[in-house]
């Protein structure tokens, strides 16, 4: 008989990811001090609209400073924060602490990035051309003042690729295309239904209710189906199998988690996706309250989330959740909570207020069942 492979670990999906970010350019070409004034003043122009993080060396460390007496100091400087670490950083630990930015911009003199911006400057022409290995990838090429091209020897870098040229000088310009950039790379949007409850306070599968001449979890499918690249209806595994095609089931991986599990589930599947959340108890839950939701969704922030209009607090299971989302649930989780509301109060999510706040509304026992169909607001 033939024998199956060997396989040591699990199999899972890795998101897109360069060096320590999603979307990260290195800026190489220049003096250190003129790669972070660049950098600055793009991170100025795009405040408000994306969160733009720095990666740099201290040339200062290349003299004799005093080594730091705790192995972690955290510091509330109260218009910031300052956190130093004595011990080494690997990629890893970078990427815990840059992964909440929409881009990493890197000096390029000091680490490599898996795109690069290049700087035309005479000064530095000889030494860009000894760094030919870190230019894999030149998304952008500005030009110093009197430059009128890109240097022969980075002509074969920039053939058969889109590479923008543009003034140094022209902040702003810069700035723009930076912020293009991250708009195309806005994550697809995928829905969620969440069904994997069990029901106990409703006594039969709040899934399965047809308040509107068919499961509701079909009919909240439907609803999704117009605003997202695909649907999925979240599901224990033993209901994988009732879930008939054209819907398509997305077993719990997480288990006995509820609806957190569901959400950890659905981006370990597609990492690289924002999820637009709903429950399946949201009988009055309408298509334009989604579309809504999905007109205002905020790619910077963690989640895009209904604000309740009973406690003004967040509605997670009606909203959408970034990819950035993924590793912070999951470090609330090895802390022990595991409540995707809690998630959302403590991070940084777009709230907004509800255009029809009765859609908003849950069904979760027979009397709010029976209420509600009384009121005659179901089909």
């Amino acid at each position: 008989m033939p024998t199956q492979p060997h396989v040591k670990h699990g199999t899972t999906v890795k998101p897109s990811m360069g060096q320590y970010a999603r979307q990260e350019w290195a800026i190489i070409g220049a003096s250190c001090s003129v790669i972070q004034q660049l950098a600055e003043a793009l991170s100025a122009h795009l405040a408000g609209q994306w969160d733009i993080a720095y990666l740099d060396a201290d040339h200062a460390a290349e003299t004799k400073v005093p080594k730091p007496a705790f192995a972690l100091r955290y510091t509330d400087q109260i218009k910031g924060h300052r956190l130093e670490q004595a011990g080494a950083l690997s990629n890893f630990d970078l990427r815990h602490w840059l992964h909440r930015a929409d881009a990493v911009l890197i000096n390029g003199n000091h680490f490599s990035g898996q795109r690069q911006i290049v700087i035309i400057d005479p000064a530095k022409r000889e030494s860009l051309s000894r760094k030919l290995d870190r230019l894999t990838d030149i998304s952008a090429v500005l030009l110093q003042e009197g430059q009128q091209s890109p240097w022969p020897f980075l002509t074969e870098r920039l053939q058969g690729k889109t590479t923008t040229i543009l003034p140094f000088r022209h902040t702003e310009a810069i700035a723009q295309w930076l912020a293009d950039q991250l708009q195309a790379a806005t994550p697809p949007l995928r829905g969620l239904v969440l069904a994997g409850g069990r029901s106990t306070r409703m006594g039969c599968d709040k899934g399965l209710i047809r308040y509107h001449h068919k499961p509701h979890r079909e009919y909240m499918a439907d609803l999704l189906a117009p605003l997202c690249k695909e649907v999925f209806i979240s599901c224990r595994p033993e209901q994988a199998a009732e879930i008939q095609a054209p819907y398509r089931p997305l077993p719990d991986s997480f288990h006995d988690l509820g609806p957190y599990g569901a959400l950890l589930s659905a981006f370990r599947a597609y990492p690289d996706s924002a999820w637009m959340v709903t429950a399946c108890d949201l009988p009055l839950l309408d298509a334009d309250s989604l579309q809504f939701l999905a007109a205002r969704r905020n790619p910077s922030c963690t989640a895009t989330a209904f604000q309740s209009p009973e406690d003004a607090f967040p509605e997670p299971l009606i909203a959408v959740w970034e990819p950035k989302a993924y590793p912070t649930l999951l470090e609330f989780l090895a802390q022990g909570y595991s409540c995707p509301r809690k998630v959302l109060i403590q991070c940084h999510a777009q709230l907004l207020t509800a255009p029809n706040p009765k859609a908003l509304t849950n069904v979760n026992t027979p009397e709010e069942w029976a209420a509600l169909v009384g009121s005659g607001h179901t089909e």
